[in-house]
């Protein structure tokens, strides 16, 4: 039996539901027969609700959507003809590219923190996860079962009952403490003139949601939505298929069973022993050959030092880099070759090269205007020690480079500061110290399972990389004042030290939307900005 909680549904539900999800009980399920306008509302809705997706049609999207349009349309029309021309195509011309023309939404329920790393690794996919910023924990599923992944490995094993019993005091905490510090943050930041009541409950909700997140261990369930082309899907379902944590080859075998409902053709190598099998043990033997190495040459290496502090550090960089990015937006205007246009910038003095720098910019009045490929010239590579709960903020930006260390507790963890102001630092650290020592007795035996127990204020270590255009959509939005506290410090190090370290201090200057403030309710302006644009719509 799989771990997971079916959904159930009245008889009329299941009538409505039926030709929208190609199933109506499993965690994983494809949408079809909908407008893609409405796949994408549901989708983005989806992240900030606690509903599941189907239940979310039902109650918030079914009422108002019209398929009268395409009734004349039957979905099934050539597709025997399709399905034999892509055959063709793709098996006896090899011509991939084929599989990038066909998409699908995708659900993926009842996701451990831990597998939704690994469902967002691929770039060429658009994602929505669950948000603990929105979401409260502190409710169960209609099992009874708090939201954990429960491997059923580690529930057979004699650490069963003390998984289940460690996990359920880490939720228990969670939904004791959440009340509290609702209430202290109300005390403490009192309802400001101009602000109405459910502004102000919002801003205070959000705060306590970040604040404690730190509690809820990485084994924590969550919502993924996935749009992706069938070659996404297929090098997905590789990585899954050879992935080392059992929950990822489970769920693999989940989704193919789904896309082969909507898009067959495109997903016929995965499991072909001479074809998709063979890249997925390949993935799995290179990865195991460079662990076995590693461990042979350096075997003191995985020794983390204990208690790490936070830290960002800018490890490579070009020092000609900034001059190479104004080269590159010169380029199109001149006849000449690159090396030549580096030289004469070379030669520029430095308020000359911002006067190109400006202009290339222009007058941006937000952040998502962004200036073009020429920022795209020169990289940054920081290695950073946050939180885990920052690091699956951060590791959703897929076009730049990220890799990370395993997540153990051995660096130690934060608690916010807000959390000891409100005296319940106690509570939040005993919580912290039963997951370590979890983890810590399930690792010998269940190495791949055993982060399921390490709580998100524990800290992991990654690596980023990122061309400084790259760098000013990452830095500009993940600075922003609505933004996490933790991930904002993130952001604002990593553009002092382009600044400092680096020495681009045009480029940073370009950055113009990063923000260095403190904001003490993260999320108040949002939230008024959200109030009046709903009281603009609403009708007279």
């Amino acid at each position: 039996m799989l771990p997971y909680a079916d959904e159930t549904f009245t008889d009329d539900e299941a009538e409505v539901l039926r030709p929208y999800v190609t199933n109506l009980e499993g965690p994983v399920f494809a949408l079809v027969n909908l407008p893609e306008v409405v796949k994408g509302a549901l989708f983005a809705r989806y992240s900030r609700s606690g509903k599941s997706l189907r239940r979310l049609f039902l109650d918030e999207f079914v009422g108002d959507l019209d398929v009268s349009g395409d009734a004349g349309v039957d979905a099934t029309m050539g597709l025997r003809r399709a399905e034999e021309l892509y055959e063709k195509v793709f098996f006896e011309y090899g011509d991939d590219s084929v599989a990038q023309l066909g998409g699908v939404h995708l659900a993926c329920e009842q996701a451990s923190n831990v597998l939704t790393k690994v469902l967002e690794w691929g770039r060429l996919m658009a994602y929505l996860e669950q948000s603990t910023r929105y979401i409260v924990y502190d409710s169960r599923l209609a099992t009874g079962h708090y939201r954990y992944y429960r491997d059923p490995d580690v529930l057979d094993s004699p650490f069963g009952a003390r998984f289940v019993g460690d996990m359920d005091r880490m939720f228990d905490t969670y939904a004791t403490l959440l009340p509290q510090l609702q209430a202290f943050l109300t005390r403490r930041f009192p309802r400001q003139a101009g602000d109405s009541d459910f502004v102000h409950r919002q801003s205070i909700r959000a705060k306590a949601l970040d604040a404690l997140r730190g509690l809820l261990p990485a084994g924590s369930l969550s919502n993924v939505g996935i749009y992706g082309t069938g070659q996404a899907y297929e090098m997905l379902l590789l990585r899954m298929r050879s992935h080392p944590l059992p929950e990822a080859r489970r769920y693999a075998d989940l989704i193919l069973t789904e896309l082969r409902k909507v898009i067959p053709s495109f997903l016929q190598r995965v499991d072909l022993p001479d074809r998709g099998g063979v890249w997925s043990e390949y993935l799995a033997s290179t990865r195991t050959d460079v662990d076995e190495v590693v461990g042979h040459l350096w075997p003191d290496a995985r020794d983390a030092e204990p208690e790490v502090p936070n830290s960002v550090t800018l490890e490579d960089w070009d020092p000609e880099g900034e001059e190479k990015v104004i080269a590159a937006m010169c380029y199109p205007h001149i006849a000449l070759p690159e090396t030549e246009a580096l030289r004469r910038v070379r030669a520029l003095s430095t308020e000359d090269k911002r006067a190109v720098v400006r202009a290339y910019v222009g007058d941006r009045t937000n952040r998502r205007h962004r200036p073009g490929r020429a920022f795209e010239r020169t990289d940054y590579r920081f290695d950073i020690v946050s939180d885990y709960g920052a690091f699956r903020d951060l590791q959703r930006h897929r076009m730049l480079t990220i890799d990370w260390q395993p997540l153990t507790p051995s660096l130690g963890y934060d608690v916010p500061d807000i959390v000891s102001e409100a005296g319940i630092a106690d509570e939040f650290e005993s919580s912290l110290s039963r997951c370590r020592d979890l983890y810590e007795d399930m690792a010998p035996t269940f190495p791949h399972q055993a982060p399921y127990a390490v709580a998100l204020a524990f800290r992991i270590r990654y690596v980023m990389q990122m061309n400084a255009r790259e760098a000013m959509h990452v830095l500009e939005l993940r600075s922003g004042p609505q933004g996490h506290p933790v991930y904002r410090r993130v952001a604002q190090e990593m553009h002092r030290l382009i600044a400092e370290r680096a020495g681009h201090r045009l480029i940073a200057e370009a950055m113009t939307f990063v923000d260095h403030d403190e904001h003490e309710l993260e999320r108040l302006d949002a939230e008024r900005r959200a109030e009046a644009r709903r009281e603009a719509a609403a009708p007279l």
